[in-house]
């Protein structure tokens, strides 16, 4: 495993880590995500992502459970939750002090826990101020309930926002942003979010790097039982691998086929390491619903030595339909 700075901070996170989004209390029970769980600190993970959202809370509740059962030391964890969505009553949603406050006390209380590393604010909040949501930030921090916090898909001029009121007001800025990036989803995070890396030291805890499952392969043929995008809810995301974009998608996800088998890998292989292999990348989170996956997620490390210069250029071709440099990221 290796491990990353996050951000321009002193805490280091596994650059491969685990989600519990869609899973943990949903999709699995809490005996498969122990042996998700296990396998993955047995791989050297130790960052745990989760959020007040995920499963109505309940994936909160099976990974303090899994967490508790398995005795494993709370300071090798790196554990976050996220604030926004927490119930239907009119003051349990958004980043008010009030939810912010609240909320942490519930998900703490969920996990087990006395503290998380990473508390994320889940989404931009238009209805309250930033300054309220930045002190209450900073205040769930000095009371020791979090070490760090950050954002979750804002743009980079909320986030700007968010860090000048932090230090006019002389708190604890934002450190870490999460937000979706893969081969298919690339202008916020490589073009919007640029100057932020050197100008504040932004880390980032990047979600879905395989496209909600695109990226594997496993849709080039439509839609097997069983599989995210035939869970009831997630209709959205079947909608739009049956549009044209998804459409486009699949058939370069099929030019990928053979470079992935050139190199000795999956295409979920292929595609973690190709996020891994851009240097603004904290952390890749990666899903699993068994334990299985979770090891065949590690082995993307194994190849990012290979995604040399004229590799990423091959990629990059095929991603644009045209040859174009690729930047920011680190050959192998």
């Amino acid at each position: 495993m290796q491990y990353r700075s996050l951000g321009r901070s002193g805490l280091k996170v596994s650059a491969l880590s685990l989600g519990a989004w869609v899973t943990y209390g949903g999709q699995v029970g809490e005996e498969a995500a122990t042996a998700c769980m296990t396998a993955a600190v047995e791989a050297g993970v130790n960052f745990f992502d989760n959020a007040e959202a995920y499963s109505g809370g309940n994936a909160e509740v099976v990974m303090g459970n899994v967490i508790k059962k398995q005795g494993w030391k709370r300071s090798d964890l790196v554990v976050s939750t996220k604030i926004f969505w927490g119930g239907e009553g009119v003051n349990d949603r958004g980043l008010s002090r009030k939810h912010i406050a609240e909320g942490m006390n519930a998900a703490l209380k969920r996990l087990q826990m006395e503290y998380v590393d990473l508390v994320f604010c889940h989404r931009p909040d238009i209805e309250t101020p930033i300054e309220e949501t930045v002190w209450a930030m900073h205040q769930l921090i000095q009371q020791g309930k979090a070490f760090y916090w950050g954002t979750s898909e804002w743009s980079a001029v909320e986030i700007m926002k968010a860090y000048a009121v932090a230090r006019r007001e002389h708190l604890i800025p934002p450190l870490m942003e999460q937000p979706q990036y893969h081969m298919f989803h690339r202008e916020r995070f490589e073009v919007e979010y640029a100057p932020l890396y050197e100008e504040i030291g932004l880390g980032t805890t990047i979600w879905s790097p395989l496209a909600s499952g695109i990226l594997t392969g496993k849709y080039n043929n439509g839609v097997p039982d069983g599989s995210r995008m035939a869970l009831k809810g997630y209709e959205w995301l079947r909608a739009r691998l049956e549009s044209e974009e998804g459409r486009s998608q699949i058939a370069k996800v099929r030019q990928l086929s053979p470079l992935a088998e050139r190199l000795g890998c999956t295409l979920a292989q292929l595609a973690i390491a190709w996020c891994l292999a851009n240097r603004n990348v904290s952390t890749v989170i990666t899903g699993a619903s068994t334990a299985e996956q979770v090891r065949d997620n590690m082995s993307a490390l194994d190849v990012l030595p290979k995604l040399d210069a004229t590799v990423l250029a091959e990629i990059e071709t095929i991603l644009q339909n045209k040859p174009k440099p690729a930047t920011n990221f680190r050959a192998g």
